[in-house]
């Protein structure tokens, strides 16, 4: 899949027209259709970080094309991790509670 392609995709994804990216990036609309059209091939490094801070994606997502089977992190999760990095909590600490977790799991009565 081509980084057009990719950058089709992510934007529709968000709900974005070619403007709205386009505003809100701050290039052009046509250099962005023509990206996505596949006819300029080679964008600049500095559009991609525009386009991919708009799109909330890194730029290594825009050109390196991911294997399908790649699992996506769901959005949630990551809020969850960020809440918990905010709160305080320590890796290890996390780390203790998901062993108690299996721990209860595989000590359950109804396993």
């Amino acid at each position: 899949m081509s980084i057009g392609t990719r950058i089709r995709e992510l934007r529709m994804k968000k709900g974005l027209s070619l403007t709205e990216l386009a505003n809100r990036a701050g290039v052009a609309k046509s250099y962005i259709s023509s990206v996505e059209r596949q006819i300029q091939l080679n964008p600049s490094i500095q559009f991609l970080n525009k386009v991919s801070a708009v799109l909330d994606v890194n730029v290594e997502k825009l050109i390196h094309e991911h294997d399908s089977t790649e699992e996506e992190i769901d959005m949630e999760w990551l809020e969850l991790a960020k809440e918990a990095m905010e709160s305080g909590i320590s890796k290890e600490q996390f780390k203790q509670f998901l062993e108690f977790q299996k721990w209860q799991k595989s000590n359950s009565p109804d396993k």
